[in-house]
């Protein structure tokens, strides 16, 4: 069943009159756990939305028991599309998504105000929650009360739950533990991307916001295992973009408490999982996209394509374990 643009308008409202008329109960029956993948925006050579080759990404990812789809995240390359683009991407892949799957839309900007408007817009564009990073412009001002403020303003706006987004490589601002405890109590915010990697810190988050209906999601593959040891949710992982069923066979593995195995699954992609995150970047994970039959682009400057050196790095770190 696919969603229509009636379906999609009707489904903001409706969402509209349940947050402001239920309060907590919005956000508290939107069960994230599960894996996405945080899609890639497939660009043409002139560096163009293409969204025909995001159609046929979607129709491959269709086939795969991801939870749902984070849309507009980091590797969306969303810093570098205007807004009209970032929500016309969101619509799109709405129109595609079955209605049984999440769509998560990154909609987090510099200020409170234009995340509080962009955030509607991805309401109104189908998103069933609103991915939204820490500002960081000013990091040196953004201590526990700015953000608590910041996140309280958009969360009390918003017509959909509100996920936190802790991306400290990409923000160089780590969310403060202080601050998503407080955060964790409001009645629109649904839980925390965090894509730090400091277990013990992620088992902290678990502890003390475990009573209030708060979820934490893994940022990477790489640490995905660990986190659901400590009492995290799922993932939000680059990797499942490129490897998705084998991602999804770890969380399994993981719910059902068959460690041993997922360890063994979890050391295939020792090498991959860095390689297009921290090391390489979207560069990376688009052409590891294109060896496993999706279409990714170019991106769009300034970021550039791998050279050649990086480029045969990337694939020893896929043929290594072998999956090329």
């Amino acid at each position: 069943m696919l969603r229509s643009k009636t379906w999609t308008s009707t489904a903001y409202w409706v969402r509209t009159w349940s947050r402001r008329n239920h309060g907590a109960a919005a956000s508290a029956r939107l069960d994230l756990s599960g894996i996405y993948p945080p899609i890639a925006t497939p660009f043409t050579a002139q560096e163009d939305v293409d969204y025909d080759k995001l159609d046929q990404n979607l129709l491959k990812y269709a086939k795969i028991p991801f939870k749902g789809l984070v849309v507009q995240g980091s590797n969306g390359e969303y810093p570098y599309l205007t807004e009209e683009e970032r929500v016309e991407v969101v619509r799109r892949v709405r129109r595609s998504l079955p209605a049984d799957k999440l769509l998560l839309a990154g909609s987090g900007c510099e200020s409170s105000r234009a995340t509080l408007r962009l955030t509607e817009k991805m309401a109104a564009a189908g998103a069933d929650a609103a991915l939204v990073v820490t500002p960081c412009f000013y990091k040196g001002k953004m201590d526990s009360h700015a953000l608590v403020q910041h996140f309280t303003k958009v969360a009390d706006g918003s017509a959909v739950p509100v996920v936190l987004y802790s991306v400290p490589a990409n923000t160089g601002l780590e969310l403060p533990v202080d601050a998503v405890v407080r955060l964790s109590q409001h009645p629109n915010i649904a839980g925390l991307k965090d894509s730090g990697g400091d277990i013990s810190r992620m088992a902290l988050l678990v502890h003390k916001t475990k009573s209030h209906h708060f979820q934490v999601l893994a940022g990477s593959a790489g640490f995905l295992m660990a986190a659901y040891c400590v009492g995290a949710v799922g993932g939000v992982c680059a990797l499942a973009n490129v490897l998705g069923q084998q991602v999804c066979d770890l969380e399994r593995l993981c719910t059902s408490g068959r460690w041993d195995e997922a360890g063994s699954c979890r050391g295939a992609w020792s090498s991959p999982t860095p390689a297009v995150t921290r090391k390489l970047g979207v560069p990376a994970l688009k052409q590891a996209m294109d060896w496993f039959g999706f279409t990714a682009g170019v991106c769009r400057s300034p970021l550039q394509p791998l050279d050649h050196e990086q480029t045969e790095q990337l694939r020893r770190d896929f043929s290594s374990n072998g999956w090329m």
